[in-house]
C-alpha cells in the first residue's frame, strides 16, 4: 500500500482498498533540548536500510523488496546494498499534498516558459518518465536569545557651502553624518528555524522551494513513507546547529540596527547568550526528476506540499546563435531605414 497525497490514508493501487490514517496529534511533536541530541545516545535514533548513489554520494532508503534503481537525484543506475544507517528519528513531517501528476504538470509548465531550453529535453522530459517522491531531511532550532552590543548611530545634518557652477558662485546644502556611540540589549526567541541536513541537492533549489508551511507537520509515522523514499540526513547536527546560529546572528543584527536608530547605523560588538535551545529532525516532501541528456544529468525539484519549481537549466546553443543573428538582422534593416530617411 502506499500514502496518497492530499488525503490521510493508504491505497492500494492493485486492488483499491483503503485504509484511513488516524494521524497523532499535533501535539505530539517533540521539541528535543540540543544537549540530549549532542550527546551520542542521547536522542531516539533508528537504523534504516540505506545505499549510497557511487556518482553524487546520496544516501537515501529502499523498500527491502528493491534490490536495484536509479539514484533519484542524479538518475544514476544503483545496485541496493545491505549497508545500515543509525540516525536520529524524525520527529515529524509534512506529508505530500501534490500526487505525481500534479508535481509533473508544475515541472511541465516551468520548462514550458523557459526561453532558450533544447526543444530535445523538454520532450525527453515529456515522455512520461516516473518523478520520484522524497522526503528530504532537514533540522529545525528553537532558542531564546539575548544579545547585548555596542555600536554607533549616523544622523544625517546638512552644512551650507559656498560653491561655483557655471563660473557663478552658488550656496548649496552638503549632507553630513553626526555619530553618536550606542550600547543596548535586544531579545528575540527564534522558532522552527529551517536547516538543510542533505547535501543531494544545491541548496539553491531547496532555498528556492521555501516558503514551507510548517503548521502541516504530523507526527512521524511510517505509514506515510509507504510508496516514497526517505533521505538519510548527510549534514550532522551540531552542524546544522552552526548554520542555525549565523540566521539567527543576520535577524539579531537586524534588530539592533533598529534598535540602534537614526539614519545609518555600525555594530562595534555583539554578545548573544543563547538558551532553551532545541531542535526536531523533520523530513519535507520534494517530487524530482533526473533526466540524463546527451551525457548530463539535469534535475528538476517540486515541492510536494506547495507546486514551487526550481530546475538546472540547460541552453540551447542553436536557439541562443539563432536570436543574435536574428537581432543583427533587425539592426541592420533599421539602421538601412534610418539612413535611407537622412
Amino acid at each position: 500500500m502506499r500514502f496518497d497525497p492530499g488525503d490521510d490514508r493508504l491505497v492500494c493501487d492493485h486492488c483499491g482498498h483503503i485504509e484511513a490514517l488516524r494521524a497523532a496529534p499535533w501535539s505530539q511533536i517533540a521539541e528535543i533540548a540540543i544537549e540530549r541530541g549532542l550527546d551520542a545516545g542521547g536522542a531516539e535514533t533508528e537504523e534504516t536500510r540505506v545505499t549510497d548513489c557511487p556518482n553524487c554520494g546520496a544516501r537515501f532508503e529502499f523498500d527491502p523488496a528493491i534490490h536495484a534503481a536509479e539514484c533519484p537525484f542524479c538518475a544514476t543506475p544503483v545496485v541496493i546494498d545491505t549497508g545500515t544507517d543509525r540516525h536520529i528519528k524524525p520527529a515529524a513531517l509534512v506529508p505530500f499534498a501534490l500526487e505525481e501528476a500534479q508535481a509533473r504538470q508544475a515541472m511541465t509548465d516551468w520548462l514550458g516558459n523557459l526561453w532558450f531550453a533544447p526543444n530535445g529535453l523538454q520532450k525527453y522530459a515529456r515522455k512520461g518518465q516516473r518523478m520520484q517522491g522524497i522526503y528530504v531531511p532537514f533540522w529545525t532550532f528553537d532558542a531564546q536569545t539575548d544579545t547585548a552590543y555596542t555600536g554607533q548611530r549616523g544622523d544625517t545634518y546638512y552644512e551650507t557651502q559656498t560653491v561655483v557652477r557655471d563660473g557663478k558662485r552658488v550656496q548649496v546644502h552638503v549632507p553630513k553624518i553626526r555619530w553618536s556611540p550606542r550600547r543596548g540589549r535586544v531579545r528575540r526567541f527564534f522558532d522552527d528555524v529551517l536547516v538543510l541536513a542533505s547535501t543531494s541537492l544545491p541548496k539553491s533549489h531547496t532555498d528556492a522551494l521555501q516558503p514551507w508551511d510548517l503548521s502541516g507537520l504530523a507526527p512521524y509515522a511510517p505509514q506515510y513513507l509507504a510508496g516514497f523514499r526517505a533521505e538519510a540526513y548527510r549534514v550532522d547536527l551540531e552542524d546544522g546547529l552552526a548554520e542555525a546560529r549565523q540566521i539567527m546572528d543576520t535577524v539579531i543584527a537586524r534588530d539592533i540596527r533598529m534598535d540602534i536608530g537614526g539614519d545609518r547605523q555600525q555594530i562595534t560588538s555583539a554578545k548573544t547568550q543563547m538558551s532553551d535551545v532545541t531542535f526536531k529532525h523533520v523530513l519535507l516532501p520534494v517530487w524530482i526528476a533526473a533526466y540524463r541528456y546527451r551525457g548530463k544529468s539535469f534535475r528538476f525539484v517540486v515541492n510536494g506540499q506547495t507546486g514551487r519549481v526550481r530546475g538546472e537549466r540547460p541552453w540551447s546553443t542553436w536557439k541562443i546563435a539563432a536570436a543574435v543573428i536574428a537581432a543583427l538582422i533587425v539592426a541592420a534593416i533599421a539602421a538601412a531605414i534610418y539612413a535611407g530617411a537622412q
